[in-house]
């Protein structure tokens, strides 16, 4: 436990940094981590391009920015100046325009690299977690950004307030999203990291569930001396965990250094006190849907707090934040309709989704849409998918979406079906489930996933909203 009572001298009122010269190229440009790295970069001045393999709305709107990308596999339309090439390990290591830098001896480096290097003078906030860490991160930021405090900010969702993903500051604060993919957050050094989840995910990656629990030992390692970790109460390896300063959070349990207490629910928003060791900041309110984000939201007021932001500037900004598209989005909610979309792509995500729904909505049939995510995490965790898709009404499977994976035998969305319980369960390709909406009356409707799932998103609202 530590006392919040100073700010950290690590924190100045300006920016450091080196100056910038050259072009950069992104090969994936569109990624979320990788778009936000192409923002800071843009606003910089310096001459931003990249590759990625389809066209969304975000690579639209980075192209109203400024930055020029093209959607081919093509060595005749890189950047053959760029000072620096920025990658994702999702390229394919057969991509001819990865293979181009690498055979000409370019400086190529990873998105985690880039990021470290960014933020490696600043006063660094970074938020980890398997799920949980995109929402947190951006209340930290929007507290941040709000009070007039002032950070940087490199997101891994889109932040609703501001539609960005990224924003740039004068003050040597910076706010990151520490992703556990690929290792990637321990090229991070924190002076305040909170961890909100550490459930088996990315085994691809890591094998094992133990092998990913290392990495995030290992990542509180990476914090620096006199530093703070804000973690989850009951996290497995906490007793592991490095820092000077610790304390734990929780939604209700008083055990926690950090928890909400006096909760109540109001038009689908949620009104709570927050007990941080001896403190009490009271009248919280928060206009997001789920417990789980009533978690989320008192992890980023204790960093607030450690910072010594004003009491009223922290209650201020919770309630006007607006959270992160695809995150517990309201896409329809009306007294008779509520549509909500987000990324879960996780049991456990699914779970807090699903219960969140349902509490603030508990006289809806709640139908769920869920696109599962890469074949490998399917046969990993199709027995959670299973248990936790079971506690909607009607479930409604759409195929995997395979993202940088080929197929894998045996491993396809009727894995998930197979182990359900309940019969209001099916599967359906994207064109049947649009014509399903058409004919079926909908009261509590989700859609969920990391693919391409959000592309239906309009088409199912429109659908909806012309049955009204």
């Amino acid at each position: 436990m530590t006392a919040l009572n100073k700010i950290p001298s690590a924190v100045n009122d300006s920016a450091s940094g080196e100056s910038l010269e050259g072009s950069v190229y992104f090969l994936g440009i569109g990624g979320i981590g990788m778009s936000a790295l192409a923002r800071y970069f843009n606003s910089k001045g310096v001459k931003v391009s990249g590759y990625d393999k389809t066209a969304t709305t975000l690579t639209r709107q980075l192209e109203k920015e400024g930055m020029q990308i093209h959607y081919e596999d093509n060595v005749q339309l890189i950047d053959k100046e760029a000072k620096i090439v920025v990658y994702t390990p999702a390229i394919p290591a057969s991509h001819a325009e990865l293979n181009y830098y690498r055979d000409n001896h370019y400086s190529l480096l990873k998105r985690s690299d880039v990021l470290g290097l960014v933020t490696k003078r600043n006063f660094n906030i970074c938020v980890a977690g398997t799920h949980g860490k995109t929402t947190t991160s951006a209340m930290v930021a929007h507290i941040l950004r709000d009070s007039g405090y002032g950070c940087n900010a490199f997101l891994g969702g889109i932040a609703s307030n501001y539609n960005s993903n990224f924003w740039g500051s004068e003050k040597n604060v910076c706010v990151a999203e520490a992703d556990e993919y690929d290792r990637s957050f321990l090229k991070l050094t924190p002076d305040v990291a909170v961890i909100t989840s550490m459930d088996a995910d990315h085994l691809d990656i890591y094998g094992t569930e133990e092998n990913m629990q290392d990495a995030f030992v290992a990542f509180t390692k990476k914090i620096k001396a006199g530093g703070l970790l804000i973690s989850k109460k009951g996290l497995i390896r906490a007793g592991d965990f490095v820092a000077t300063n610790k304390m734990t959070y929780a939604a209700n349990d008083t055990g926690a250094d950090i928890y909400a207490t006096q909760v109540t629910i109001k038009n689908g928003s949620y009104f709570f006190d927050v007990v941080i060791s001896d403190r009490v900041i009271k009248d919280v309110e928060l206009n997001m849907g789920g417990q789980h984000n009533i978690e989320n939201a008192i992890a980023a007021i204790a960093v607030a707090a450690y910072l010594n932001i004003d009491e009223l500037k922290i209650k201020k900004a919770v309630a006007s934040f607006a959270g992160v598209k695809r995150r517990f989005e309201y896409i329809i909610k009306s007294e008779d309709v509520v549509m909500i979309d987000d990324y879960a792509h996780h049991p456990e995500e699914l779970r807090a989704l699903i219960n969140g729904a349902k509490e603030l909505f508990p006289t809806k049939k709640c139908t769920v849409v869920f696109q599962p995510h890469l074949f490998s995490r399917t046969k990993d965790l199709a027995d959670g998918f299973a248990e936790v898709l079971s506690l909607s009404d009607e479930t409604i499977l759409l195929p995997i979406y395979p993202a940088r994976e080929l197929p894998v035998p045996g491993v396809s969305s009727q894995l998930i079906l197979d182990k359900m319980a309940g019969s209001h369960n099916s599967i359906k390709e994207k064109e049947v489930l649009l014509e399903w909406v058409k004919e079926n009356k909908v009261e509590l409707f989700i859609t969920s996933g990391a693919g391409d799932i959000d592309t239906l998103v309009e088409p199912i609202k429109k659908s909806i909203n012309n049955r009204k």
